[in-house]
């Protein structure tokens, strides 16, 4: 009889739990959603100046909603400078750098994760060391080593230590790599595969959600690099995005609308990047491994 009485009130008591569960999922919806729209707020802004006629941009009250609608400043904004040659600059840095950096990261990944050396563990270390090394403290001896190459005003000082010096690559795939059994490499070194075909065969095609999310981040910093090429380049015809898109800034006016048109315009391939590559990028990030 006790425990018959006692449905009433364990019934009870679950839809209690059930409440306060549907309650607090309503409230993490809503701080998610506030979240998300602070987020969003600056990427519509600027989608709403580059719509704007020069004169409303600073207007007091803000005009949130454009009127009139100024399509004209996207293609006054590409035709203003050069952002044709720009966009082409961009692309081949950003790309180059992006798939260069895959593959040396992997590489050495591979490496430091598989292969049996000496001193693994303490080349590890130092590489890993570089990463609390900032980019302002080498960018002087870095200047006049590439002066000494002849680089100054190339694409070169861009492209080649980001192929070669990304310290957070390696270690991402080595802990990637360190997650994939041994016994696979053994089972191809017994049918006489080298390390460089395990590699190339085994290893790097279960890495697509570590070279997913490498990509994504790489192109993406590549992408809005600033300061290198700012130090490195001199040649409008050689400026990427971000340099050109800072040209619409002088000492004396900003053209905000065509400066915000040619920000959205140069928002579109990092965008379609991260939505091809999307699916793979928080796998990548996790760093799973193998799936059963």
């Amino acid at each position: 009889m006790a425990n018959t009485r006692s449905f009433p009130q364990l019934h009870q008591t679950t839809r209690i739990r059930r409440r306060r569960f549907a309650l607090w999922r309503v409230l993490l919806h809503l701080v998610l959603s506030i979240g998300a729209l602070l987020m969003v707020l600056p990427f519509f802004w600027m989608i709403s100046t580059s719509l704007k006629a020069e004169g409303d941009v600073l207007r007091v009250p803000p005009q949130w909603l454009p009127n009139p609608i100024v399509w004209s400043n996207y293609a006054e904004s590409w035709t203003a400078l050069p952002m044709g040659q720009a966009y082409v600059n961009s692309l081949k840095v950003a790309s180059i750098s992006t798939i260069g950096t895959i593959l040396s990261s992997s590489l050495a990944g591979f490496a430091f994760a598989k292969l049996h050396f000496y001193g693994r563990g303490w080349l590890l270390l130092v590489l890993l060391a570089t990463l609390m090394v900032p980019v302002q403290a080498t960018l002087i001896p870095t200047y006049i080593l590439f002066r000494w190459f002849g680089w100054l005003d190339t694409h070169w000082p861009l492209i080649v230590p980001a192929v070669l010096t990304n310290a957070y690559g390696v270690f991402l795939f080595r802990q990637f790599f360190r997650t994939i059994p041994d016994d696979l490499a053994d089972a191809a070194r017994v049918d006489g595969a080298g390390p460089l075909r395990i590699y190339a065969q085994i290893f790097l095609p279960l890495a697509i959600p570590a070279v997913a999310a490498l990509g994504i981040l790489d192109f993406m910093y590549y992408w809005n690099e600033y300061l290198l090429p700012l130090i490195f380049l001199s040649s409008v015809d050689r400026f990427t995005l971000p340099l050109m898109l800072a040209s619409f800034q002088n000492g004396y006016t900003t053209q905000w609308s065509l400066l915000m048109a040619a920000s959205a315009i140069a928002l579109v391939p990092v965008m379609l990047v991260y939505l091809l590559a999307q699916r793979y990028f928080v796998e990548g990030i996790a760093l799973t491994g193998l799936k059963g």
